[in-house]
Order: C-alpha cells, then structure tokens, then sequence
C-alpha cells in the first residue's frame, strides 16, 4: 500500500465507538492494545498482519466467524445454521458472538478470526489509518437501521429535533452520516457539548451511547431519541414506548452499512478457498432474503441463540415494514422504492462507497479526522473492495433482480432526505 499522504492523515484517528459497549478507542490506545493482544507490531511497517505466505501454508483453513449480536451478521450466521458452509466444502467453527467492535477488530487482526462483518468505516480506518490488509468482500446487508423518538418529544419530523439529545453508536457510521443530512435539511445544526449544556432551539445534541443501553435511556428520559441498527429500533418500539421517526433504507435507497471483511493475504493466498466461502455467504443472503420471518426465529434466543434477543423483537426487526403502521410519524414517504425494513443483498455497489467517503468528510465527529479528509472517493472505491468473488457468486446463485437498474453490478444512488 501507497505510503503517500494523499491517502494517508497524519492523525491520531480514531476507533468508531462500539456497538455494545466500547466507550470509544483512540488510534494510540488501539494500537496499544493490538500489540499488547498479539505481541506484535501489527500496525507498523512491514507488520501487515499474517503474510500471504503463512495462509498458504495452511492448505485447509478452518473458517473462524466472529460477529456481533446484530442483525447485521445474519449472513454469516445463516451460513453457519443452514449448512452452506460445509455444503461448499468448507469446515466452519460455530461462529463466536464479540460484544464491542475493537474486541472484534483485534481478533481479526490477530488472525483469531478469518471472516467478520465490519461497519463500513472500520475498515476504511484499519486500512488507511493502520495500514491494515482488510478488504470488503461484499455488503453484509442493506438498510436496516432508523431514527426512534420517545413519545414523550412529539416530534413528527427532523425539524421538531431543534434542542434535543439524541444518541449514536459512534461517530464514523452511515448512521451518524444519514442523520445530520437530514439535522441540516431541516435546518438544524448538530453539535457535540456536554450534558447540561445549554442548546440553542436549533440546535441537536449528538452523544455516543452503545445501542443496548438505547431503548432504555429513551424510556428514563435521559435521551430524546437515537439513531441505530436493528433489532434495537425494533426494540425501542416493544419495550420503551419509542416511535420510529423515519427508516434509514427510505433516506437513502438499499444503503450499506455492515460489510463483509477478510484479510487481504489471505485472499490472495486462497483464492478457491475464498470463492467456495463467498459462494455460502451469497446462498445465505439469498436464504434471508426469502425468508426473513424463519431466518429471525432461527437467529433469535427462541432458535439456535446466535442473537440474544427474543423472536419477536428480531422477526419485527427484519419484517415489519408496513406503511399503514408507520404514518405518525411519517418513517416510509417512498413505498414505490419497495425496500424491506432491511435486506439481504451482497453486490458492493462502488457508487455507494464513493458517497459515504465523500459525506463522512462532511459530518461532524468527535477528534481527528485527518486521514478521512486526505481520502479520495474513487481510490477508495477501487482498492478497499475486492468485488471479483461476490462478483462469480452472484452468477452462479444470482436469486432474483437485485436492483431496479439495467446493470446490476452498477447504479446510481438515491437519496432522498
């Protein structure tokens, strides 16, 4: 990888905050704790991780899954649950739940684990910021995510945010993205200050808060609203009286948010190895696609326990998507798009990757943000991903239109604040 500056900053970036309970990991602390976990250098020069020549050395490598407990790693675990893997000739461990994203980084780093979804702006940091060999194999899922408001906030739009507090996962996120576009459309300004600060009546209050303890700081009040993945918006709903202000997938149509990672080394060295677990991982997106009410029983505690959540909290996460139900506030304004609360689809639209390098250079975050300013869009669409696996898979096992354009392999974003 290129040591020039135009695709590198200088700063000391950091971690996007956990999904489950990381407080948030600076790029130093990070690395700290890689070596200290490893006892190596991963990060430093010539230290990119396993070597290429160490994964061909192992002939026949045992797929090692970890996950977090999201509906974003359905993919793996249906994989896992329905046989595919093993279908395809590859051995598969039982995947291994993580419950915070530096956890899940270091195990992947350290090789403990071969295969993991990653939010899309993790891997965007290990590889230009770390120097790290990820690349994205293919999309996780589409859409999935949404903003949720206590009823005690009547707020019914964007515009009735003005002097709020609401929650985010972390600050490098579509979500963080996709929730100050539409904080700006409506004229709002979003602001990071601390607790008992003064707001202005247009201003919004951006705190980082790991998405289970969500659904219950709205319920106490603490919080006005939050923006997350699922199952925790359906969640919000169940168990903490929230409302769903608006989906995510009708800002911005079949957007990406986790993304399928492997070590690029090892790509490299086991390239039939590679096809055969990408070939499992598209029959199982294929699987969840169609369907979604027995894939989130089968997921769910009530099922094979891959997710800790009950069956009804999961199944409502990945079907409930009725426009009728969703009028107050207005969460579905574009039902001609006919997209699902979310979707399982793989093909890493170069498009989608280009818009979301572009936007995070716009979003406001906490600490540095040299290296994602030095980013350009169109090299990081080129080089983070490797589309050629998904690419034979989707051939091979194409299962259904996955898009409305012509060419499925390319499209242009739409966006619709």
């Amino acid at each position: 990888m290129s040591d020039s500056c135009h695709h590198h900053g200088d700063g000391d970036a950091t971690l996007p905050t956990c999904e489950s309970c990381d407080t948030g990991l600076s790029r130093r602390d990070f690395m700290r704790d890689i070596i200290a976990a490893t006892g190596a250098g991963m990060f430093t020069a010539g230290g990119l991780g396993l070597s290429r020549q160490a994964f061909a050395a192992e002939a026949d490598p045992v797929l090692k899954i970890g996950y977090i407990p999201i509906v974003d790693a359905a993919v793996l675990l249906v994989a896992h649950a329905r046989g595919y893997f093993e279908e395809e000739g590859v051995k598969a461990e039982r995947p291994t739940l993580i419950r915070g994203w530096s956890p899940l980084v270091e195990g992947f780093a350290s090789g403990k684990f071969n295969l993991v979804h990653f939010l899309k702006p993790i891997p965007i940091w290990m590889r230009y910021s770390n120097d790290f060999p990820v690349k994205v194999m293919s999309w996780a899922h589409v859409n999935g995510s949404a903003i949720v408001v206590g009823r005690h906030t009547e707020a019914e739009e964007f515009a009735d945010l003005g002097g709020t507090q609401i929650a985010v996962p972390y600050w490098y996120s579509m979500h963080n993205v996709v929730l100050q576009m539409g904080l700006r459309q409506a004229g709002l300004t979003p602001v990071i200050k601390a607790q008992g600060e003064p707001l202005g009546a247009r201003e919004v209050n951006l705190q980082i808060m790991p998405p289970p303890d969500m659904p219950a700081a709205l319920a106490a009040r603490k919080i006005d609203g939050y923006i997350v993945a699922e199952p925790f918006n359906a969640a919000g709903e169940l168990l903490a009286g929230g409302k769903v202000l608006r989906f995510t997938g009708d800002m911005w149509k079949n957007h990406p948010c986790c993304v399928v990672c492997m070590n690029e080394n090892q790509v490299a060295a086991q390239p039939t190895w590679t096809q055969k677990v990408m070939n499992a991982l598209v029959r199982a997106q294929n699987d969840a696609q169609q369907n979604k009410a027995e894939v989130a029983k089968l997921l769910s505690r009530d099922g094979e326990g891959y997710l800790p959540m009950p069956a009804n909290v999961v199944e409502r996460a990945m079907t409930h998507y009725n426009p009728g139900d969703y009028q107050h506030p207005d969460a579905i304004r574009h039902p001609e798009w006919h997209t699902g609360r979310v979707d399982f689809r793989s093909w890493p639209y170069p498009s989608a990757t280009r818009f979301i390098v572009e936007q995070m250079k716009d979003t406001l975050v906490s600490g540095d943000t040299g290296f994602l300013q030095a980013l350009d869009p169109d090299f990081v669409a080129g080089d983070l991903v490797d589309d050629r696996f998904v690419r034979k898979s989707l051939i091979a096992f194409p299962g259904g239109k996955r898009d409305d354009d012509e060419d499925p392999f390319v499209r242009e974003e739409v966006i619709r604040v």
